[in-house]
């Protein structure tokens, strides 16, 4: 049997260079999001990606540093992949994540640039159709809770679905006005394995046991690794979906429970080997799938939204159009779901954002 990753591996790819080019601005989690935008040159065509790594300082002395990778020649796309896989992608990284995210904005961008060169589409090059792209808005409430977000959101898009992180702070009342104002809660982020102060949450089980009591139909991602919240999920379990543990096919095959639904989020696994590896034992195991981002600012959230087009199109999928993320996002954002919108030959897809209400930082 073919594997999707089959289908784009051989293709020749001739590189003569690339750039790095900074993209910054504030978001409405309360902080400056910087990540750097990939342009690869070959052939007289440009590929594009999107390296978002998380550390700004990181991110920073990437694109200062200009191209220090030697990527000039022909290859295959999977030659050039293997490239990849090399230290000097990522000197000395303060995290082993890093290198993966900033793999996976290279290959987007390789594999833009190796379509382009072929005159393809991603979506003839993996012979699979492109479908609308059901989307869900990851939202936090601020610091305190507050409705307020929520609603300003809804009086933009009353048929907006979501993706909610609870905190500590969440009362049942503030519960009930959610309730009251939108049934279009999908996803509740408990974001049980992160540690950055920004996003991370301790296990409360009160907590647990009201969203659980609220939202009956809601899915529960990335609970805490906690034996109150597991006695507390108890029957739940069929809601539960992981995102931040996962980023290989093995890491999803050796969960304690066989899970209905994963976040496949590409940027956590690195590359389109493991990535359609992915793809395929999710197909052939039954397993629903949906994705999110990581505030791209750039090509990346396009690009994502077309893999969703191609794999998961009906799953809450956390890859809203830029603008809600915008502190005061404005009218004329693109509504759920999203119309197919490949751009032309390669791994772009069209941008169907409003320009932003203020200038960029």
């Amino acid at each position: 049997m073919t594997t999707t990753y089959a289908l784009i591996k051989h293709l020749p790819v001739v590189v003569d260079g690339y750039e790095l080019r900074p993209l910054e601005r504030p978001t409405s989690s309360g902080f400056t999001r910087l990540t750097a935008h990939i342009r690869i040159h070959g052939g007289g065509e440009v590929g594009e990606g999107e390296d978002v790594w998380v550390e700004r300082d990181e991110v920073a002395s990437f694109i200062d540093g200009g191209e220090r990778l030697d990527l000039r020649g022909s290859w295959t796309f999977d030659q050039l992949a293997e490239r990849l896989r090399q230290p000097d992608l990522f000197p000395a990284p303060s995290s082993p994540i890093g290198p993966v995210f900033r793999r996976w904005g290279f290959e987007s961008a390789l594999l833009d640039l190796a379509l382009r060169q072929a005159g393809l589409t991603l979506s003839a090059a993996l012979e699979l159709p492109v479908h609308p792209v059901r989307y869900v808005l990851s939202l936090r409430l601020g610091e305190p809770s507050t409705i307020a977000p929520l609603r300003e959101r809804l009086a933009i898009d009353p048929t907006l679905e979501f993706k909610l992180d609870p905190t500590p702070d969440w009362t049942p009342e503030l519960m009930a006005e959610i309730t009251a104002a939108t049934d279009g809660v999908r996803v509740l982020d408990f974001k049980g394995f992160y540690t950055s102060d920004l996003v991370a949450n301790p296990p409360d089980e009160d907590l647990y046991r009201n969203c659980l009591e609220t939202w009956p139909r809601a899915l529960i991602e990335d609970p805490h690794n906690d034996p109150g919240v597991h006695r507390i999920l108890g029957m739940h379990w069929d809601r539960v979906t992981w995102d931040a543990p996962l980023h290989s096919l093995q890491d999803i095959t050796s969960l304690a429970r066989r899970p209905r639904t994963i976040n496949v989020k590409p940027c956590r696994f690195g590359g389109f080997r493991e990535l359609m590896a992915v793809y395929d034992h999710c197909r052939a195991a039954g397993i629903a799938m949906y994705s999110g981002g990581f505030f791209e600012l750039g090509p990346g959230r396009g690009q994502l939204q077309y893999l969703a087009s191609l794999f998961h199109p009906d799953g809450p999928n956390d890859l809203a159009p830029r603008g809600h993320h915008w502190d005061h996002p404005g009218p004329g954002i693109p509504r759920s779901p999203l119309a197919p919108a490949p751009r032309g030959s390669g791994f772009s897809w069209l941008d169907a954002d409003p320009p932003p209400r203020k200038p960029l930082a």
